[in-house]
């Protein structure tokens, strides 16, 4: 029984070697922007308090006013989205494209005065999103991050195999023994650091892979789900709601509304009727930006919401709001000629896994507790840090010198038919793992014996 037992931990070893290779580098990374990321709202006004801080000052100037003070300064720039001030104390944001650049533009609401412009792309909190996100290198990027994910929860789930005590007191196991030196040392933090964030690490990875764009965009497609006839009787684009988030610096629609169809304006000028592509044609909106800001305030919808102007004749305003607390979540599309509410959708419309994956989101970026929630979180991402580099350490001291140090798969090995049992499974669920697990073996059981073996050759 010692020996079968021996042989599946080897068998374990294995697989946390290789994904510890694939996702440590991922998971550091992946960590240290989260850290940053995660304290946005204390970063951002410290960085930039010229530019997002104001001093309040009687009524605010019209909607319609700020926006013709932008676009005087900027003749020949695309207008994306607004952002009315969330306290008497902010300052209002648009967001434009301007000779090929994204900008963010600050103006006091009280005063017309533009404050200043920032790179929305090239900024702190915009690296960090991309990179956290994407690797700033777009599809590839955000494949690559749902690889690594996939692949961490092979790390957790063969990681706690091999922690599991076999006959071990709790040194070691459950705390680090301190006094000890060298790889013993490195092992025992890695082990422990590793057990007591295993469930928060695999609440992240799972968390993070709903705004992936292959297995992400499946899951939302699966299971995003609204009332019958929520959209049956207004006219309804091509477009999916998720392009505003696709097109923008910071994320504008909610998660569950991601899949739903955009609504198409029906004035004069709109395209047609029905089920079709939205128009090329440019917006011509008879409504103003200040009518905007009051039908949302009239709806009730909670401050920090943004508006995205439409874009076409056919397009619409979207008023979206996603709250710290998604209970507080709102997107409202509005016909762009007669100021018409075409779809209202709030939290009550969300499904039971929209609403589970929503607040799951809001806990995996410390938002949905404030302070405490980004402690929280922190504290995890400092544990996920300390875990990866323990790992790269042991790797390192006990590799041989000039090999990568895989551990050697002995023959024969127990329960094999479970391992490769939980390999497909993990497989099936998350298919960039299976497929990367198949050119693991190819690579391994043919290419690297082929290399090995002089007969075969």
């Amino acid at each position: 029984m010692r020996s079968n037992s021996v042989s599946f931990y080897n068998l374990a070893w294995r697989w946390h070697f290789y994904a510890g290779l694939l996702v440590a580098p991922v998971l550091i990374l992946l960590a240290i922007t989260g850290i940053v990321y995660l304290f946005k709202p204390q970063l951002d006004p410290l960085l930039y308090p010229h530019l997002m801080r104001v001093e309040a000052a009687g009524q605010e100037l019209p909607a319609d006013t700020l926006l013709a003070q932008v676009r005087e300064r900027y003749p020949s720039a695309s207008i994306d989205q607004y952002l009315p001030p969330a306290t008497p104390e902010s300052s209002g944001q648009f967001v434009l494209q301007a000779g090929g650049t994204t900008l963010n533009l600050f103006i006091d609401p009280y005063r017309g005065q533009v404050l200043g412009t920032q790179d929305a792309t090239y900024n702190l909190q915009a690296i960090a999103r991309k990179l956290h996100g994407e690797l700033m290198i777009g599809k590839v990027g955000d494949a690559a991050v749902e690889l690594a994910a996939g692949w961490g929860i092979v790390l957790v789930v063969s990681g706690l195999y091999l922690w599991w005590p076999r006959g071990s007191k709790g040194a070691g196991v459950f705390w680090p023994r301190l006094r000890s030196r060298g790889r013993l040392f490195w092992r025992d933090l890695h082990a422990v650091v590793g057990f007591w964030g295993s469930l928060t690490l695999l609440f992240m990875l799972l968390t993070g892979m709903t705004w992936t764009g292959i297995w992400g965009k499946q899951y939302a497609e699966l299971w995003n789900r609204f009332p019958v006839g929520m959209f049956s009787d207004i006219p309804l684009s091509d477009v999916k709601a998720r392009s505003l988030n696709e097109n923008a610096s910071q994320q504008t629609v909610p998660w569950a509304l991601e899949t739903t169809p955009m609504p198409m304006s029906s004035g004069a000028h709109a395209e047609h009727m029905g089920h079709a592509t939205a128009g090329n044609d440019p917006a011509a909106p008879q409504v103003g930006l200040q009518a905007v800001i009051e039908t949302a305030e009239r709806a009730g919808v909670h401050p920090g919401y943004s508006i995205t102007l439409p874009k076409t004749g056919s397009g619409v305003y979207t008023v979206s709001v996603f709250a710290d607390d998604p209970r507080n979540d709102a997107t409202l599309h509005i016909d762009q000629y007669t100021g018409k509410v075409l779809v209202d959708v709030r939290w009550a419309q969300y499904g039971p896994v929209a609403r589970a994956t929503e607040l799951a989101v809001m806990l995996h970026e410390g938002r949905m507790f404030g302070l405490a929630n980004q402690l929280i979180v922190l504290v995890i991402c400092l544990m996920v840090l300390l875990s990866a580099l323990s790992g790269l350490v042991i790797w390192w001291k006990r590799r041989p010198t000039g090999q990568l140090g895989v551990p050697p798969l002995r023959h024969g090995l127990p329960l094999w038919k479970t391992a490769v049992g939980v390999m497909v499974m993990l497989g099936v669920a998350f298919p960039l793992v299976g497929a990367s697990l198949v050119l693991v073996a190819l690579l391994e059981y043919g290419v690297l014996r082929w290399m090995r073996n002089p007969a075969l050759r």
